[in-house]
């Protein structure tokens, strides 16, 4: 018998990536594969369950030839990826609604309704400020009734892959705690689908799944996609849990106190806590349900950060031959040169608006400069803009948890290579922050999971805990509180006001454009 491997399914929005890993928290192949989308006319970014499941397929064929000679076998297979989004589909488990992930903002007017009637309920007992499952609902029975009369369970995209990888009966769909905030139809403190709010909206909890453990044995692979991944049937399906909350066990974010920013595209801070508290009164803050139960992460995330950084250096930095790489360093140290605070200029980076309080009005702004400030002074403003933002959720945090310290936070994704960013995010929070040795915390994290559902790994935390180390320290620099504490502050009034500026610009562009 070959040395154990275990199997993790990234379904991601551009990218489905599968890797196997070894029992000792080694990647040891790896591949990817692109999906395809389509986007037919302004907010449709739709996904057929076909083609992601082709990818899928052909991702997993692929890690497997990429070790046939490691002498491994695949004791078991979990998902992570994508967890905010919403599909529908009939009792064979066809895709009748397509994937339809938060890039789709066709729904946008019913969620707008549905937020005027169920606010403080979505937040209170859902755990969110602007939930997707809930209004896509309404939304796909509005305006396609008769193509929603098919549709037999209403699924993350996670579980539609393990039903179809399994061949389950529809009455098998599963979805697990972790992606249930989102969907703002459960009721996070019992670990449910709410009564009260499915009720409200008018959603039988019959199309729902059944909400499932993060390490739950979902079914086994079926002897069909077995012979086209390459793959032995029978090996343990395991539902895992969103990239989010998969990244955080594969971060060892595990015990309440510890928290985590991921710099992605979606740049994100979670913190771990040992029980769900609304923040009704700023609204900075939603909750997810953590992998290992009984635990919870408090989150802010700002939509789009990562993808506005990316933008910035690609249209003002990087240079006709350069690549992005080198471009994001050459961005890094001209904003290195600038001092904090950039010489009296401010940026708010939002430019997909602002999720946590909701106004998605809210778009880019550059402020307060003249002709003194350059490259440098405009990219720094937007990496502080982001750690202003972050910073001010996880004031919130303090207030609603006292009784933990919150005095390091993790650091990870794309923004943790930065040589600046890591010390910008300590000086304007007041917290060291430290780099990972490892940038596959969601794959991992699946892995952990995928191995304690067979008994591989029996402790989870401490398995976390044993394969990844800290890389480096970036400690604040208290020299710096006085410049960003009032930075911070400006930003905060900023933000509070500038979205009634920019729906006026945008208004004012849409009568130009009609005249």
């Amino acid at each position: 018998m070959g040395k154990a491997l275990l199997m993790a399914v990234d379904l991601g929005t551009s990218f489905i990536k599968s890797g196997l890993y070894d029992i000792s928290g080694q990647c040891i192949a790896e591949a990817m594969e692109p999906v395809r989308d389509e986007r037919p006319g302004p907010g449709i970014f739709i996904q057929k369950g076909e083609d992601l499941f082709a990818s899928v397929l052909a991702c997993m064929k692929q890690a497997c030839a990429r070790a046939e000679n490691t002498g491994g076998t695949v004791e078991a297979i979990a998902f992570t990826g994508q967890m905010s989004g919403f599909m529908g589909v009939d009792k064979n488990w066809n895709d009748i609604t397509t994937w339809s992930c938060s890039l789709d903002s066709r729904y946008m007017p019913y969620a707008k309704e549905q937020m005027e009637l169920h606010k403080e309920e979505f937040l209170k007992t859902g755990g969110t400020n602007f939930p997707q499952m809930a209004p896509k609902y309404i939304w796909f029975k509005e305006e396609f009734p008769e193509e929603s009369k098919k549709i037999k369970k209403y699924l993350m995209i996670s579980g539609y892959v393990i039903g179809k990888l399994g061949k389950l009966d529809i009455d098998q769909a599963v979805m697990d705690t972790s992606y249930a905030s989102w969907t703002g139809l459960a009721d996070m403190n019992k670990g449910v689908w709410s009564e009260k709010i499915c009720g409200s909206i008018g959603l039988e909890d019959k199309y729902l799944p059944r909400m499932v453990s993060s390490d739950y044995i979902c079914g086994s692979l079926s002897e069909e996609y077995a012979k086209l991944t390459g793959l032995k049937s029978g090996i343990p399906l395991v539902a895992g849990a969103g990239d989010k909350v998969s990244g955080c066990l594969g971060a060892a974010i595990v015990e309440p106190g510890d928290s985590i920013f991921e710099a992605s595209s979606y740049g994100e801070i979670s913190c771990c806590v040992e029980e769900y508290r609304p923040d009704m009164e700023e609204r900075r803050l939603d909750v997810l349900a953590a992998a290992i139960p009984g635990l919870y992460y408090a989150t802010h995330f700002a939509a789009g950060s990562g993808i506005t950084l990316d933008w910035a250096v690609n249209t003002f930095v990087r240079g006709p031959e350069e690549n992005l790489k080198d471009a994001f360093i050459r961005a890094d140290h001209m904003a290195a040169e600038v001092s904090p605070g950039c010489s009296g200029m401010m940026a708010v980076g939002l430019l997909g608006g602002s999720s946590m309080p909701l106004d998605g009005n809210l778009k880019g702004v550059f402020m307060g400069f003249d002709w003194s400030h350059g490259t440098g002074h405009f990219y720094r403003s937007l990496l502080e803009s982001f750690s202003y933002d972050f910073s001010l959720a996880l004031d919130r945090v303090r207030i609603l948890y006292p009784e933990y310290k919150w005095d390091c936070m993790k650091m990870t994704g794309g923004g943790a290579k930065s040589k600046l960013w890591p010390q910008i995010c300590a000086d304007i929070t007041g917290i060291t922050h430290t780099t990972l040795d490892r940038n596959d915390v969601s794959m991992w994290g699946a892995s952990i999971l995928a191995g304690h559902a067979v008994g591989i790994f029996p402790d989870m935390k401490e398995t976390a805990k044993q394969f990844v180390n800290d890389r480096r320290d970036f400690e604040a620099k208290h020299d710096m509180d006085e410049v960003y504490e009032k930075q911070k502050r400006i930003y905060r009034e900023y933000t509070e006001i500038m979205g009634g500026f920019c729906e006026k610009l945008s208004a004012s562009c849409v009568r130009s454009a009609v005249l």
